[in-house]
């Protein structure tokens, strides 16, 4: 196993941490106090091939390996860059337009993945409903098929992108007393007749990513948008879901880092007794815990980019481990480094307080820390 960069990757990691600190970061405090998606920088990344980093170049992307994605989610983290922007770019590449081209037709794959690679279009996945997160066999959207339509009635709730998506991934069942078995996949376009967003919901944080509610009421979409086989849309789901809990978390480690920056650098000014206070004891102890997390997270994080690179097979006890790991442990060093800031670190001007809401996810989101528990024993 051997995480040696390429200079191709080092050089394309400082071209995104620079782009990132010059033309994302200076704008997220202002779109997190409103809580207004930043349209703007979305369609800059497109531009600049982050959002369609390791999709073939026929179909518009760089064609790169998955070490070289998390490496850019964890430059974004460690520019500064917001964790809303950061979790509608994970939910628009990896739930989405990943899916699309994993299980999607070659007919499925040039409709969609051109636009959504560039930004032109934003994709999300609508999986969770009011009464199936982490029990998806309780998933009560059904879809019906009627001749060459499939019919969807039903509705999602805490959808990343939901408000302001061109395209979803949908999952709905055409047979609820078959259970996994009975999930299909569904490409929707968000103008169809039936379809329609709720208001953007209000969140502790990641304020500047856009979270709503899904309805389908009568929504007819052609036979030809099914993602693969009928019934085999549980299976599409666990290898999405995988994304999210491995290489999806990267920019949570690239904040965390950008967070041990910014503490550092303030207890090397902050003077108290007569000295710095990184001279005393008990803040070089908080300092090396939160460096010790990052070290072991990076490891986690890149063994799976490593592993997936290599052709591996799933393997969803490693992702749940590096999930758990990241969301739960990355608590504690998150309050020392706000705490380390005393006053300041609780003041929205200076970032260490939105890195501490947004950071707070990485518990919830993509499955709770008690559901990683449940798999990694079972898989055990």
């Amino acid at each position: 196993m051997d995480f040696t960069f390429t200079e191709e990757q080092r050089a394309f990691k400082r071209q995104v941490l620079h782009f990132a600190r010059k033309e994302i970061a200076p704008r997220c405090q202002e779109h997190d106090l409103k809580g207004e998606f930043d349209f703007q920088s979305f369609r800059r990344m497109g531009e600049l091939g982050i959002l369609g980093l390791h999709f073939p170049e026929e179909l518009g992307g760089a064609g790169g390996d998955v070490l070289s994605t998390v490496l850019t989610g964890e430059a974004l983290g460690e520019a500064g860059v917001d964790g809303g922007l950061l979790l509608a770019y994970g939910a628009h590449t990896f739930l989405c337009a990943d899916t699309i081209y994993a299980h999607g037709t070659e007919a499925q794959r040039r409709r969609y993945l051109p636009r959504l690679i560039t930004g032109e279009w934003i994709g999300c996945l609508g999986l969770t409903e009011p009464g199936a997160g982490s029990d998806v066999a309780a998933m009560r959207t059904r879809a019906e098929r009627r001749g060459d339509t499939y019919v969807l009635n039903g509705s999602k709730i805490f959808i990343t992108n939901g408000p302001v998506a061109d395209v979803a991934v949908v999952y709905a069942t055409v047979d609820r007393s078959l259970g996994h078995a009975g999930i299909s996949a569904f490409i929707v376009e968000t103008d169809r007749p039936g379809f329609s967003a709720g208001a953007p919901l209000h969140k502790m944080g990641v304020r500047s990513s856009q979270t709503s509610e899904l309805f389908f009421d009568d929504c007819e979409i052609p036979t030809e948008n099914l993602l693969g086989q009928e019934g085999a849309g549980f299976l599409m789901a666990m290898q999405s879901v995988e994304w999210d809990r491995s290489t999806l978390i990267a920019p949570f480690i690239g904040a965390m880092q950008y967070g041990l920056e910014r503490c550092t650098r303030y207890a090397k000014e902050r003077v108290q007794f007569g000295k710095p206070i990184c001279e005393y004891q008990a803040v070089k102890a908080k300092l090396a815990e939160i460096r010790i997390f990052l070290e072991a997270a990076r490891g986690l994080v890149y063994r799976i980019a490593w592993c997936k690179d290599q052709g591996r097979p799933l393997n969803h006890l490693e992702a749940a481990v590096a999930k758990l790991f990241v969301g739960d442990w990355s608590l504690e060093p998150a309050n020392a480094a706000l705490t380390l800031m005393g006053g300041y670190g609780y003041c929205h001007e200076y970032e260490m307080e939105r890195l501490f809401r947004d950071g707070r996810l990485a518990a919830i989101g993509g499955g709770t820390s008690e559901i990683q528990k449940l798999i990694i024993s079972k898989l055990m």
